[in-house]
Protein backbone atom coordinates (compact mmCIF):
# COMPACT_ATOMS: atom_id res chain seq x y z
CA UNK A 1 0.00 0.00 0.00
CA UNK A 2 1.30 3.37 -1.09
CA UNK A 3 1.73 6.72 1.01
CA UNK A 4 -1.38 8.22 -0.72
CA UNK A 5 -3.38 5.32 -0.43
CA UNK A 6 -2.52 4.89 3.13
CA UNK A 7 -3.37 8.70 3.74
CA UNK A 8 -7.16 8.46 2.34
CA UNK A 9 -9.43 9.36 4.44
CA UNK A 10 -13.08 7.90 4.20
CA UNK A 11 -14.35 11.64 2.82
CA UNK A 12 -11.43 11.47 0.38
CA UNK A 13 -13.02 7.96 -1.04
CA UNK A 14 -16.67 9.18 -0.76
CA UNK A 15 -15.31 12.63 -2.75
CA UNK A 16 -13.47 10.37 -4.95
CA UNK A 17 -17.21 8.67 -5.85
CA UNK A 18 -19.31 10.87 -6.32
CA UNK A 19 -16.51 12.55 -8.72
CA UNK A 20 -17.33 8.76 -10.92
CA UNK A 21 -20.87 8.88 -10.70
CA UNK A 22 -20.69 12.65 -11.97
CA UNK A 23 -18.61 11.81 -14.72
CA UNK A 24 -20.94 8.41 -15.35
CA UNK A 25 -23.97 11.10 -15.31
CA UNK A 26 -22.86 13.72 -17.59
CA UNK A 27 -23.34 11.42 -20.84
CA UNK A 28 -27.22 10.75 -19.64
CA UNK A 29 -27.70 14.53 -18.76
CA UNK A 30 -25.92 15.53 -21.88
CA UNK A 31 -28.44 13.59 -23.91
CA UNK A 32 -31.74 14.28 -22.18
CA UNK A 33 -31.22 17.40 -20.19
CA UNK A 34 -32.77 18.23 -17.46
CA UNK A 35 -36.45 17.82 -17.34
CA UNK A 36 -36.15 13.94 -18.83
CA UNK A 37 -33.41 13.19 -16.27
CA UNK A 38 -33.73 11.11 -13.22
CA UNK A 39 -31.77 9.83 -10.58
CA UNK A 40 -33.50 6.09 -12.13
CA UNK A 41 -32.78 7.13 -15.44
CA UNK A 42 -29.05 8.30 -15.11
CA UNK A 43 -28.59 4.60 -13.14
CA UNK A 44 -30.24 2.77 -15.87
CA UNK A 45 -27.82 4.75 -18.24
CA UNK A 46 -24.22 3.57 -16.06
CA UNK A 47 -22.57 1.26 -14.63
CA UNK A 48 -24.11 1.72 -10.66
CA UNK A 49 -27.67 0.95 -9.36
CA UNK A 50 -29.99 3.18 -8.63
CA UNK A 51 -29.14 2.88 -5.07
CA UNK A 52 -25.89 3.34 -4.76
CA UNK A 53 -26.66 6.57 -6.76
CA UNK A 54 -29.16 7.89 -4.23
CA UNK A 55 -26.80 6.85 -1.24
CA UNK A 56 -24.46 9.46 -3.12
CA UNK A 57 -26.67 12.13 -4.31
CA UNK A 58 -29.80 13.04 -2.27
CA UNK A 59 -31.76 13.87 -5.26
CA UNK A 60 -31.60 14.94 -9.16
CA UNK A 61 -30.85 18.56 -8.22
CA UNK A 62 -28.29 18.09 -6.00
CA UNK A 63 -26.65 15.41 -8.81
CA UNK A 64 -27.02 18.11 -11.91
CA UNK A 65 -24.89 20.67 -10.26
CA UNK A 66 -22.48 18.42 -8.37
CA UNK A 67 -21.95 17.00 -12.42
CA UNK A 68 -22.14 21.07 -14.16
CA UNK A 69 -20.14 22.38 -11.40
CA UNK A 70 -17.03 19.96 -11.88
CA UNK A 71 -17.15 19.99 -15.64
CA UNK A 72 -17.23 23.58 -15.79
CA UNK A 73 -14.19 23.59 -13.54
CA UNK A 74 -12.62 21.82 -16.21
CA UNK A 75 -13.63 24.17 -18.55
CA UNK A 76 -12.96 27.05 -17.45
CA UNK A 77 -8.65 26.36 -17.93
CA UNK A 78 -9.65 25.61 -21.49
CA UNK A 79 -8.66 28.86 -22.89
CA UNK A 80 -5.08 29.11 -21.03
CA UNK A 81 -3.26 27.28 -23.42
CA UNK A 82 -4.46 30.19 -25.78
CA UNK A 83 -3.63 33.14 -23.58
CA UNK A 84 -0.33 31.64 -22.53
CA UNK A 85 1.07 31.02 -26.11
CA UNK A 86 0.09 33.82 -28.00
CA UNK A 87 2.48 36.47 -29.03
CA UNK A 88 0.33 38.86 -30.85
CA UNK A 89 -3.33 40.00 -30.93
CA UNK A 90 -4.20 38.11 -33.75
CA UNK A 91 -2.62 34.60 -32.61
CA UNK A 92 -4.84 35.17 -29.57
CA UNK A 93 -8.14 36.02 -31.65
CA UNK A 94 -7.39 32.51 -34.02
CA UNK A 95 -6.45 30.84 -31.47
CA UNK A 96 -9.81 31.26 -29.18
CA UNK A 97 -12.28 31.08 -32.06
CA UNK A 98 -10.21 28.10 -33.05
CA UNK A 99 -11.06 26.58 -29.27
CA UNK A 100 -14.61 27.77 -29.56
CA UNK A 101 -15.22 25.88 -32.55
CA UNK A 102 -13.07 22.80 -30.96
CA UNK A 103 -15.35 22.96 -28.02
CA UNK A 104 -18.54 23.02 -30.04
CA UNK A 105 -17.82 19.72 -31.81
CA UNK A 106 -16.44 17.99 -28.99
CA UNK A 107 -18.81 18.70 -26.14
CA UNK A 108 -22.06 19.80 -27.18
CA UNK A 109 -24.21 17.92 -24.83
CA UNK A 110 -22.21 18.80 -21.95
CA UNK A 111 -22.80 22.90 -22.93
CA UNK A 112 -26.23 21.92 -23.96
CA UNK A 113 -27.11 20.63 -20.83
CA UNK A 114 -25.26 24.09 -18.99
CA UNK A 115 -27.98 26.18 -20.93
CA UNK A 116 -30.72 23.72 -20.18
CA UNK A 117 -29.72 24.19 -15.99
CA UNK A 118 -29.51 28.27 -16.78
CA UNK A 119 -32.79 28.17 -17.77
CA UNK A 120 -34.11 26.21 -15.46
CA UNK A 121 -33.03 28.43 -12.46
CA UNK A 122 -35.29 30.84 -13.69
CA UNK A 123 -38.09 28.57 -12.35
CA UNK A 124 -35.78 26.25 -10.05
CA UNK A 125 -34.76 29.18 -6.94
CA UNK A 126 -32.81 26.08 -5.40
CA UNK A 127 -30.37 26.33 -8.56
CA UNK A 128 -29.49 29.84 -8.85
CA UNK A 129 -26.80 30.02 -6.42
CA UNK A 130 -24.72 27.23 -8.21
CA UNK A 131 -25.57 28.92 -11.78
CA UNK A 132 -24.37 32.45 -11.03
CA UNK A 133 -21.24 30.85 -9.26
CA UNK A 134 -20.79 29.13 -12.48
CA UNK A 135 -21.12 32.01 -15.26
CA UNK A 136 -19.32 33.66 -12.79
CA UNK A 137 -15.99 31.68 -13.48
CA UNK A 138 -16.78 31.46 -17.13
CA UNK A 139 -17.05 35.18 -17.23
CA UNK A 140 -13.79 35.23 -15.52
CA UNK A 141 -12.24 32.97 -18.05
CA UNK A 142 -13.40 35.44 -21.46
CA UNK A 143 -12.25 38.39 -19.40
CA UNK A 144 -8.92 36.86 -19.40
CA UNK A 145 -8.61 36.11 -23.02
CA UNK A 146 -10.35 39.66 -23.85
CA UNK A 147 -8.13 41.54 -21.30
CA UNK A 148 -4.59 39.33 -22.73
CA UNK A 149 -6.00 40.47 -26.01
CA UNK A 150 -6.08 44.17 -24.87
CA UNK A 151 -2.59 43.86 -23.73
CA UNK A 152 -1.10 42.34 -26.96
CA UNK A 153 -3.04 45.36 -29.04
CA UNK A 154 -1.63 47.70 -26.64
CA UNK A 155 -5.26 48.66 -25.93
CA UNK A 156 -7.89 49.05 -22.84
CA UNK A 157 -10.94 46.98 -23.15
CA UNK A 158 -14.29 49.33 -24.48
CA UNK A 159 -16.46 47.28 -22.22
CA UNK A 160 -17.13 45.56 -19.03
CA UNK A 161 -16.61 42.14 -18.15
CA UNK A 162 -20.24 41.24 -18.05
CA UNK A 163 -20.65 42.70 -20.92
CA UNK A 164 -18.00 41.07 -22.57
CA UNK A 165 -19.52 38.01 -21.04
CA UNK A 166 -22.85 38.18 -22.67
CA UNK A 167 -21.61 39.54 -26.33
CA UNK A 168 -19.68 36.47 -26.64
CA UNK A 169 -21.79 34.34 -24.30
CA UNK A 170 -24.54 35.00 -27.47
CA UNK A 171 -22.53 33.86 -29.92
CA UNK A 172 -21.70 30.77 -29.14
CA UNK A 173 -24.70 29.87 -27.41
CA UNK A 174 -26.13 30.46 -31.16
CA UNK A 175 -23.64 28.54 -32.72
CA UNK A 176 -24.23 25.73 -30.67
CA UNK A 177 -28.14 25.76 -31.32
CA UNK A 178 -27.27 25.90 -35.11
CA UNK A 179 -24.53 23.32 -34.80
CA UNK A 180 -27.15 21.32 -32.82
CA UNK A 181 -29.58 21.79 -35.80
CA UNK A 182 -27.20 20.96 -38.39
CA UNK A 183 -26.81 24.23 -40.10
CA UNK A 184 -24.61 24.50 -42.25
CA UNK A 185 -21.46 27.55 -42.18
CA UNK A 186 -22.32 27.76 -38.45
CA UNK A 187 -18.85 26.64 -36.86
CA UNK A 188 -16.68 28.52 -39.75
CA UNK A 189 -19.66 31.81 -39.36
CA UNK A 190 -18.45 31.81 -35.67
CA UNK A 191 -14.84 32.04 -36.28
CA UNK A 192 -15.59 35.33 -38.14
CA UNK A 193 -17.79 36.41 -35.75
CA UNK A 194 -15.37 35.93 -33.42
CA UNK A 195 -12.63 37.84 -35.55
CA UNK A 196 -15.35 40.99 -35.90
CA UNK A 197 -15.87 41.28 -32.97
CA UNK A 198 -12.47 41.01 -30.88
CA UNK A 199 -11.58 44.34 -31.89
CA UNK A 200 -14.76 46.07 -31.13
CA UNK A 201 -14.21 45.23 -27.55
CA UNK A 202 -11.32 47.45 -27.45
CA UNK A 203 -11.23 51.03 -26.31
CA UNK A 204 -9.36 52.20 -29.40
CA UNK A 205 -8.65 51.10 -32.68
CA UNK A 206 -4.92 50.21 -32.56
CA UNK A 207 -3.43 47.68 -34.75
CA UNK A 208 -1.87 44.80 -32.95
CA UNK A 209 1.77 44.07 -32.91
CA UNK A 210 2.41 41.84 -34.89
Amino acid sequence: MTTATARRTPADKHDERRRTLAESALRTLGELGYARSSLREIANNSEFSHGVVHYYFHDKLELIVFCVKQYKATCVHRYDGVVADATTADELVSGFADKLVETIVDEAPMHRLWYDLRSQSMFEESLREAVLHIDQTLEDMVWRVVSTYAELADAEPAMSPSVVYGLLDGLFQQALLGYLCEREGVLEGLRAQVHDLMPMLLRAAVTPRG
